[in-house]
């Protein structure tokens, strides 16, 4: 079959087109009572459990960013008043005060991008396997190493604005298995998640939170309790 949009040559039954993301099928956008009534972007992510999951996320990170700053200071400053490793105050406690900085300063960036983060919806238009390795240091000089086989996982979404985003995991395959080329995906601002349109024949769900899985048939993510997009 071929894209009634742009006329791209497309698999028979294709619900949407993975050149230009256009809808082939004349579908309703929430797909109820359509195999399982799974079709569609779930009014969920409206639910105020999520907002109150980006609060503790944000708060937990300050939390902890503040908290190894403190001992990164803390640690210097004994390093320098006691001689460890040829170190003396001031500048022992300069480190300290740099390495902490750029604790909290990881963590402001971390909440911030977060928060800058936009909701947009994009097709899966690309998946992909490939070997690598890379060097594994075995804890003593730099040049002591070996070399480490794993698998890189890639799933590539274009959104409807043209730019592409990668899905990158190493060595565990569920979420390249879980997205096919052509499904519609909706990437859920300051949570920074996917959801797909189509999880009417899926038998597991990705929590858009804290992105444990879940069984299809759970209403709510048993780790962070927050619902399931579905």
């Amino acid at each position: 079959m071929q894209c009634s949009k742009c006329g791209a040559d497309l698999p028979d039954g294709a619900k949407f087109c993975h050149v230009c993301g256009a809808e082939q099928e004349a579908q309703a956008g929430s797909g109820k009572g359509k195999r399982g009534g799974r079709v569609g972007y779930s009014e969920k992510i409206h639910d105020p459990a999520f907002q109150k999951y980006l609060k503790n996320t944000n708060r937990w990170s300050s939390i902890f960013a503040a908290g190894l700053a403190v001992i990164a200071v803390a640690g210097f400053f004994i390093a320098g008043e006691t001689g460890a490793g040829g170190m003396e105050n001031p500048e022992s406690l300069y480190i300290g005060f740099g390495i902490g900085g750029m604790f909290l300063a990881i963590a402001f960036f971390q909440i911030l991008g977060r928060k800058r983060s936009t909701t947009w919806d994009g097709v899966v238009t690309d998946r992909t396997v490939k070997q690598k390795r890379r060097k594994q240091n075995t804890g003593g000089d730099k040049n002591d190493f070996y070399w480490v086989n794993y698998t890189e996982y890639t799933v590539e979404i274009r959104s409807d604005g043209g730019k592409t985003h990668r899905i990158v995991v190493d060595d565990d395959a569920t979420l390249y298995n879980y997205y096919q080329v052509g499904d519609r995906v909706r990437h859920h601002g300051g949570l920074k998640t996917y959801e797909k349109y189509d999880k009417s024949r899926d038998s597991i769900i990705f929590c858009n939170a804290c992105a444990t899985k879940c069984d299809i048939g759970d209403d709510v993510c048993f780790r962070c309790g927050c619902p399931l997009l579905k």
